[in-house]
């Protein structure tokens, strides 16, 4: 019998679809994958030529599958600081932050964004996990007052050099004051709107929150679209090969519920407060994993071969083992070929001992074992330069030539 090497995937009614599933789909949708029990649209047709999109121009983006958790109430704050590994006193009405959510044994449950719209008045961001039930359960056991639920709310990204042109012809000139991972709230023809200086991607971007989704979100997307077009914006999927350079970490794959944040080895230990006063779930195990360091490390590695894929097309199904001397060590949890360094990089998680740099590892990438070798990581633009630029610079300014 002959091997499918390329399945469909199933659409009918039982899973659920993002509130711009059928305005996205007819940008011509390749391939989707499943996200939150959602549809979620993750390339259509070119993932490189997505990539160049990105770099150079303007491109929009349908995440409605990242659900928003919202937490009200009187005791909203105390609640949501519970969940957090970061200290939110830190954080200010109007700010976003990237936060772990812990279990008790300090596994990594999600990574969200968080937005604080008030003193008691959270969002969480989800990544692919079911935060909702988790948090329902919480609350139920917490004697905390707080109510709970998953917003009517969809998020679409408008990212690259060219987001803010478009962000501002559609939002007026205000939108261009949104510090990085701050908000603001906008109206527009009646629809209303979160827009955040956040995205996926390692370059300029926003995301934009439609609030009462189910009503307005197809047609925030119409005049997004309309006012991206004269500059040349594209529809893509998540840029995986861009997230992989910049270092942005994919749930699932580099971090699961048996990754703790001293694995990630990013210098995501910011992401752990243990000096606040307030104690959060995860807490103690988490100071004891600190305090005898962690046995195994998230390293950015250069892998041999032939080119790999781009990590969203299909190309790497499964992990890739990683071997030293002879034995398994690891595994590559997310690869891909780079246009821009022309080489294929992707994340090894490996004992703490083989992340010195300049370690020699050999990968199989499934079309044979390749030499690799361990490098300093994110590949491209550590400092995040790239995504706090000063947008006032960039309106009116033309595409961006990443070629060269």
């Amino acid at each position: 019998m002959p091997e499918v090497t390329r399945p469909n995937i199933l659409l009918y009614p039982r899973i659920r679809k993002s509130p711009f599933f059928y305005a996205s789909r007819q940008h011509g949708v390749e391939m989707y994958s499943v996200y939150n029990h959602t549809y979620h649209p993750r390339h259509y047709g070119d993932p490189v030529a997505e990539y160049w999109a990105l770099l150079e121009g303007v491109t929009l983006w349908d995440v409605g599958v990242e659900r928003q958790i919202e937490i009200t109430g009187p005791d909203a704050f105390e609640f949501t600081n519970m969940m957090v590994t970061r200290d939110l006193s830190k954080c200010r009405v109007g700010q976003c932050k990237y936060v772990f959510l812990t279990g008790e044994h300090g596994g990594i449950l999600n990574d969200p964004v968080l937005l604080r719209l008030g003193e008691n008045h959270f969002w969480l961001s989800l990544a692919d996990s079911d935060i909702l039930l988790w948090a329902w359960g919480l609350a139920h056991h917490s004697g905390l007052d707080v109510h709970i639920q998953e917003a009517d709310v969809g998020p679409m990204q408008v990212q690259g050099p060219l987001s803010a042109t478009v962000m501002s012809d559609v939002f007026g000139p205000e939108v261009l004051d949104i510090d990085y991972y701050f908000m603001r709230e906008f109206e527009i023809e009646g629809i209303r709107v979160v827009v955040s200086r956040t995205g996926y991607s390692g370059e300029v971007g926003y995301e934009v929150y439609v609030r009462n989704a189910s009503r307005d979100a197809i047609r925030m997307w119409d005049l997004i679209w309309r006012a991206g077009e004269p500059h040349g914006m594209r529809v893509i999927g998540p840029c995986h090969i861009r997230r992989i350079e910049a270092g942005i970490l994919a749930l699932g794959a580099d971090i699961t519920f048996d990754t703790n944040p001293f694995e990630v080895g990013m210098g995501y230990e910011w992401m752990v407060d243990l000096d606040q006063e307030s104690d959060f779930i995860g807490r103690a195990a988490l100071e004891r994993i600190k305090a005898e360091g962690p046995q195994r490390q998230l390293a950015g590695v250069e892998i041999g071969g032939e080119r790999l894929g781009s990590f969203n097309d299909g190309s790497m199904i499964d992990v890739m083992p990683v071997h030293h001397r002879g034995e398994r060590v690891g595994q590559v949890t997310s690869a891909c070929y780079s246009p821009r360094l022309e080489k294929n990089i992707g994340y090894a998680m490996v004992p703490v001992d083989l992340t010195e740099l300049g370690t020699r590892l050999v990968v199989d990438t499934g079309a044979g074992r390749n030499d690799a070798v361990v490098v300093a990581k994110p590949f491209i633009d550590p400092k995040k330069h790239q995504p706090r630029t000063d947008v006032s610079s960039l309106v009116g300014s033309g595409p961006r030539d990443a070629r060269n």
